[in-house]
């Protein structure tokens, strides 16, 4: 190590405050020797444990300390000291930012789960427009399953973001949501032969949501909607965890910038996928591979789902 490390001369029983201002505990120390690492010292262990980011190279947990508990930080492999360092003042900065201790614990792991992000190989330039259009048209469903069915079951069911063939998956129910601009031609592009099929014991829905863009200086952007989606899951840090670790899945990243660009929500659609409906069914024939098509939206008009789609996904959670 440097000798003017944070961590120069600290034993595995030591600790170093990381800031004798500052308004919280953070400390560094030795978590054990040759394994330096960061603590914010807390009075007890939170009563629900929030979910923990799995870091490459880095350990995050809870730990029981002297006069209560802390969230601990260290590093597996020394070569990357210089960054180690980095990442802990960064969330050092973003903790002593809150308003009171639980706030404090919220943004460190919040700002641990950026770097999560960034250090699995986060794109630094940022999303497309089009990736942009399809975010928000699946935030928005998001939302309403949220006020609909409640945050654990709403970001539990968002599972496009991990590689799922469908974007919503619920007992009962499975739902692909696709975004287009209003006045673009009526087809939507499907883009894996597993999209639209049937799964066993599932009714199968197509949302299409119109969203149009403009570069204008008013109205919602990217990130309004992420913070409109983070709003609905205050006082549920479990699901904020889950929900997050999704998002940044997608390739958001909250350092983008994202705010020349207003996004507007227009009509929603939503079909049910059943017999005759316009798709390619699997299984393939050999050798096709990477399918990809169009499917026409006029095609679709017949099998418009007029009921209420959340409480038709209701009925197959009980």
């Amino acid at each position: 190590m440097k000798m003017n490390n944070p961590w120069d001369k600290l034993n595995s029983d030591d600790a170093r405050r990381v800031d004798t201002q500052g308004k919280y505990d953070f400390f560094w120390i030795m978590i054990e020797p040759k394994m330096p690492g960061l603590m914010l010292k807390l009075p007890t262990l939170p009563s629900k444990t929030p979910r923990l980011p799995k870091l490459k190279n880095l350990v995050i947990s809870f730990r029981s300390v002297a006069g209560g508990a802390a969230l601990v930080l260290g590093l597996k492999e020394n070569s990357q000291l210089e960054l180690f360092e980095t990442l802990c003042r960064d969330v050092v900065v973003a903790g002593e930012a809150a308003e009171d201790r639980e706030d404090a614990l919220s943004r460190s792991i919040m700002r641990t789960m950026r770097w999560h992000h960034l250090l699995r190989g986060g794109r630094t330039q940022g999303l497309s427009v089009e990736e942009q259009r399809g975010l928000i048209g699946e935030l928005e469903f998001l939302r309403k399953l949220i006020l609909g069915l409640g945050p654990e079951t709403a970001v539990e069911s968002w599972v496009g973001p991990t590689g799922a063939s469908k974007d919503f998956e619920l007992i009962g129910s499975c739902i692909e949501v696709k975004a287009r601009r209003a006045a673009s031609k009526p087809f939507v592009s499907i883009s894996s032969a597993d999209q639209l099929a049937d799964v066993d014991g599932h009714r199968l829905f197509l949302r299409v949501s119109s969203v149009s863009s403009a570069i204008l200086p008013e109205g919602q952007d990217l990130h309004d909607h992420v913070r409109m989606t983070a709003e609905l899951l205050e006082g549920n840090s479990e699901a904020y965890y889950a929900w997050e670790e999704a998002l940044y899945a997608t390739g958001y990243d909250p350092l983008n910038e994202y705010d020349d660009r207003r996004w507007l929500l227009e009509l929603a659609i939503n079909f049910e996928i059943v017999e005759g409906f316009p798709r390619i069914i699997p299984p393939l024939l050999n050798g096709v591979e990477g399918l990809r098509y169009l499917v026409s939206l006029e095609a679709c008009a017949t099998f418009e789902f007029h009921e209420d789609l959340i409480e038709n996904i209701k009925v197959g959670l009980v």
